[in-house]
């Protein structure tokens, strides 16, 4: 029987053009819009119809037709959008770029720290949505600031890759332990008594507060499983660290080489420590590079503990602190959770020297 209906606009594809929407068809994340847009292309291309590639791409079959009709009349740029009618732009780019430019490299007036919308649009004659909107164009926010600090380690490079491949190849019949302390936790006590979530209301306590102490925590973190091995200190010398060290050895199978990630910390090296250490040859002490802390995988189960425990806590004394942390550490070892280490070493160190060039430009490039 003859064909019946409107006919398809034949859709064949050269070689590049195939190449091309099978790069934009596979994007994760971005432009979702165009990948969908090179799916049905393709599906057409193989000469499906556009109730089959409707069904299979569950869209609809006027979208598969305009899709294939736009590529057949303008090819690969007719799958990018159209322009939308509206106002046209009453903003130019100059007056973008001198925004820009003001933001990134002159001071505010009048003694500020950084822009603000208000000063801004003062200084510029726009209005503050606009100034919003180019700055939100652009990624750009003077109102916040990162905290960073470049190691000075000479043997950076080589504690990099010994402390990222006992994340990722640790050694057999060895537990990996990263380790480190918690000092001057405070005991802390709110002068009124903290008021409960209510619906619409959140829950409320005073900004004032009593100290009544510190604490200090040691912790291992076994990177294998989760657990945890803590102990409170009420100071912080090699004393408490060489008894944590026993503790260790107390609470861990003594047929395993240990491998303790530490910090550069003064009391981690001292005579007695490096004594006590050749007495027990199955503890093995590896230090991150100094100012990287971020190596050491025991301080993000520290920011779960300040933030599922300490910050909204109330204490009234060292020792109510002190058991409710070690209540903590239990019910966290019933059920651990292990923090797994995806970067390699190479990884790292080609964003840290990324990082560095950006840095190398934008000081070269800065009146500073």
């Amino acid at each position: 029987m003859p064909r019946v209906g409107r006919p398809r606009a034949e859709l064949v594809l050269s070689d590049v053009e195939r190449e091309t929407l099978l790069r934009w068809s596979r994007r994760a994340k971005t432009s979702q819009a165009l990948a969908l847009r090179s799916r049905i292309v393709l599906a057409c291309a193989e000469g499906s119809s556009n109730k089959d590639v409707a069904v299979a791409l569950r869209v609809s079959q006027p979208t598969v037709g305009k899709w294939r009709a736009r590529f057949v009349e303008h090819r690969l740029e007719g799958l990018s959008d159209e322009p939308r009618p509206g106002a046209s732009r009453k903003i130019t780019d100059e007056r973008v770029e001198a925004v820009i430019v003001k933001t990134l490299e002159e001071a505010p007036t009048g003694g500020d720290s950084h822009w603000s919308t208000r000063s801004m649009a003062k200084a510029t004659g726009m209005s503050q949505t606009a100034i919003s909107r180019i700055w939100r164009v652009f990624g750009l926010k003077p109102h916040l600031v990162q905290s960073w600090k470049l190691s000075i380690d000479p043997q950076f490079i080589e504690k990099v890759r010994d402390i990222v491949g006992l994340y990722l190849d640790p050694p057999d019949g060895a537990m990996v332990l990263a380790v480190d302390e918690k000092s001057q936790m405070q005991a802390l006590d709110r002068t009124a008594p903290v008021l409960p979530m209510m619906p619409g209301v959140p829950g409320r306590q005073t900004h004032d507060y009593v100290r009544h102490g510190t604490t200090s925590l040691f912790a291992a973190l076994d990177v294998a499983t989760g657990k945890v091995i803590g102990q409170h200190q009420r100071r912080h010398r090699h004393q408490e660290f060489l008894r944590f060290l026993k503790t260790i050895d107390a609470n861990t199978p003594a047929d395993l080489d240990l491998h303790l990630i530490c910090d550069n910390y003064a009391t981690h090296k001292t005579p007695q420590i490096q004594r006590w250490l050749a007495r027990h040859p199955r503890f093995h002490l590896h230090f991150t590079p100094t100012y990287a802390s971020w190596l050491n995988l025991v301080e993000r189960w520290f920011g779960e503990l300040t933030n599922r425990k300490l910050r909204r806590s109330t204490h009234h004394s060292v020792k109510e602190l002190e058991a409710d942390v070690t209540a903590w550490i239990t019910a966290w070892n019933d059920d651990p959770k292990p923090f797994i280490w995806t970067k390699t070493a190479d990884e790292i160190l080609q964003s840290l020297a990324g990082h560095l060039t950006r840095f190398n430009q934008t000081t070269n490039d800065s009146a500073h």
